[in-house]
This record gives C-alpha cells, sequence and structure tokens, in this order.
C-alpha cells in the first residue's frame, strides 16, 4: 500500500532532514506521515493567531484548521464560480481583514472581509470587492496574492488562455499587480496610473520575498520550461514571445527553469536562507538555496501527490497543501491534506 494512503489525522509530519556532502542540502525524507485531511481543492493557506486559514477552490469555503487538526468553516465567499483551474484561489491577511482573490460572474476579483472573533470561532464580516472584471477563464488565472515588506498589496493575474493580452499594458492580464491595501494605485509604480507591476507573464501563482526585499515569482510555462523569476518593476518577463531562459533583448530571463512535466510549480514560500516550491505535475517540494539561485533539491518527490501551496507558519514549520481532488490528480481516501514539516 502506498504512503499517500497510509496517512492518519493528527496535525504535524515529522521530517528527517539527511546530513547533506560539502554543506549541500540532502533530499528531506518523511518518517510517520500524518496531515490534516478531509479538504476540498485547497488553494491558499495563511495564518491568523497561529490559526491556519486556507481557501477552498471548487466550494468557495474558508476553512481554520484547529489544534486538534479538526477543520470548521468561517465563512462562504459569496458567488463563486469554480470551473477548471478558477474558483477561490488566493487568500491574504493584513490588520484584521482577510484578502480573497476569486472568480465571479463577471471575473476575477479581489475582496476585503472583515476576520471577526477568535481562533476557534471565527468568521468573515461583510466584504468590500477592491478590483473586479480581471480576465479569467477555466484556466490561467493566476490567483496568488501577498503583502509586501512595503506594505502593498500584490496580485499575480493569468493570461486566462489571451497570450497577447501579457504584452498588453492596458490589459491587467498577464501581469503581476501591487496596489494598496484599498485597491489604489502606488505613486511609485513602475506605469504611472497603472497597477502593473511587471509584465509579460503566462501564469503566476506564486509570490514570496527573501530577507532582502527580493521579489519572487513562480510560473507555468506551456510545453517547455516553468520559471522561477525575481521580479523588478517595470520588466517584461517574455510571454508569449519567450519561454524559459531566452537571452533575448529587453526581456528578463528566469533564474531557474525546469521541465514542465518535473515541475509546475504554485504556491512558494521563504523560509531562512531557502525558498521553497509546491510542485503539482511534479509532486515534489523543491528547495532553492538564495544564495545560489542556479540550483535546487527536490524533497518528496511522488510521495504526497500533486502540491499546491507552502507556507511559513508563525512557529517555523512549513505548511504544505496537497491538490489531489483538484480534477488532475490521484486521490487517497483522506485527500485532500495540509502536512507540516518542523524547522530544521
Amino acid at each position: 500500500m502506498g504512503m499517500r494512503s497510509r496517512l492518519s489525522a493528527v496535525v504535524l509530519v515529522l521530517l528527517v532532514i539527511a546530513a547533506g556532502c560539502a554543506g549541500e542540502p540532502a533530499p528531506a525524507r518523511a518518517v510517520e506521515p500524518a496531515a490534516v485531511e478531509g479538504l476540498t481543492t485547497p488553494w491558499s493557506v495563511v495564518f491568523a493567531g497561529g490559526t491556519p486559514i486556507i481557501s477552498e477552490r471548487d466550494t468557495g469555503r474558508i476553512v481554520e484548521v484547529d489544534p486538534g487538526g479538526r477543520v470548521r468553516e468561517v465563512g462562504v465567499i459569496p458567488g463563486v464560480v469554480a470551473s477548471g483551474e478558477s474558483g477561490l484561489l488566493g487568500l491574504a491577511l493584513r490588520d484584521g481583514h482577510l484578502y480573497a482573490y476569486s472568480t465571479g460572474a463577471d471575473g476575477n476579483r479581489i475582496q476585503r472581509y472583515p476576520l471577526l472573533g477568535a481562533p476557534g470561532s471565527f468568521q468573515l464580516g461583510p466584504g468590500r470587492t477592491l478590483l473586479d472584471r480581471l480576465p479569467a477563464a477555466s484556466r490561467h488565472d493566476g490567483g496568488r496574492i501577498a503583502f509586501g515588506p512595503d506594505g502593498m498589496l500584490h496580485a499575480a493575474v493569468g493570461d486566462a488562455g489571451d497570450s497577447a493580452s501579457s504584452q498588453d499594458l492596458s490589459s491587467l492580464g498577464g501581469k503581476i499587480l501591487r496596489m494598496t491595501p484599498d485597491g489604489g494605485v502606488p505613486p511609485d509604480n513602475p506605469f504611472p496610473g497603472s497597477l502593473v507591476l511587471s509584465y509579460g507573464h503566462r501564469n503566476v501563482q506564486g509570490l514570496a520575498w527573501g530577507p532582502d526585499g527580493t521579489l519572487y515569482a513562480s510560473e507555468f510555462g506551456q510545453n517547455t520550461w516553468d520559471e522561477l523569476n525575481i521580479i523588478r518593476p517595470g520588466a517584461n518577463y517574455g510571454w508569449p514571445t519567450v519561454e524559459g531562459i531566452g537571452g533575448a533583448p529587453g526581456l528578463t530571463d528566469p533564474v531557474q527553469q525546469w521541465p514542465t512535466d518535473e515541475a509546475s510549480p504554485s504556491g512558494i514560500a521563504v523560509r531562512g536562507e531557502s525558498l521553497y516550491l509546491a510542485n503539482l505535475r511534479g509532486e515534489r517540494l523543491r528547495e532553492v538555496p538564495l544564495r545560489d539561485l542556479g540550483t535546487s533539491t527536490e524533497h518528496f518527490v511522488g510521495e504526497h501527490g500533486r502540491l499546491r501551496d507552502v507556507a511559513v507558519a508563525p512557529d517555523g514549520t512549513l505548511r504544505v497543501l496537497t491538490s489531489n481532488t483538484d480534477g488532475r490528480g490521484d486521490p487517497a481516501p483522506t485527500d485532500d491534506r495540509m502536512l507540516a514539516f518542523p524547522a530544521p
């Protein structure tokens, strides 16, 4: 019987990291794996008072996980339209408000909800739409949102299947956006009056900042290369002209690329001096040392199925969401799950 079908319902997964040679990290090995179980297409995890708050793509639910591993519904985002890759996607938290990126009847949107109550009894207050009518489709919806160290909200918007929109600065498709917490245009954005921070993207699903403030993004390629990029204001990342490293004048190349059947990188997180990428099709957690962005180490290859998101909890553990009930995976009876890996 496979490891994925032997999971039991407890909160933590113990992680043993073998000693590497010459100071290089060795692939991690899970011992007595366990998980929070029974999630439906989880997409994003954030933390409120140390409590995991999770979005479910296809149900539109926001749920919290208590210390015993029990899942409780916090609320349902109204009007979510789930089809293919669309639905309730990224979450972010700031100043007692939960921000949610989701698909509605008129396109993708970013909304803000007061998160009321306390751990174990959280609930959503009345919502406010900050940005709507973003390009949406059954694929390439982007969806990751995150607050940067500058206090600005960043949002990854996919090309929604219209690759030409990625190069069109009048369209918000195929872009990374930067906005104030109220959805306004910051005066120091690279294109005056525009939310666009960077363009030429196909489908970014991961945003994270390094200790020095560098913004990293993971991006799905088409048939050849998936990417890890350093995001610089105003830069053009080449799609659809270039996929992966191309060296074309005026275009910014990724710092690392992987064949699409080994990656499909979604959520990313920085812990210490490493960046972690959750991979869907590649079914692995990839670790990239920030001191050497051209290298990586693979963990748990094929052990837990498709991985959608990775985040750092307040206690330093890595939390990883599986994505085996998304219509493309091979779910075990306990899927989907949230795994936890203690800090080394």
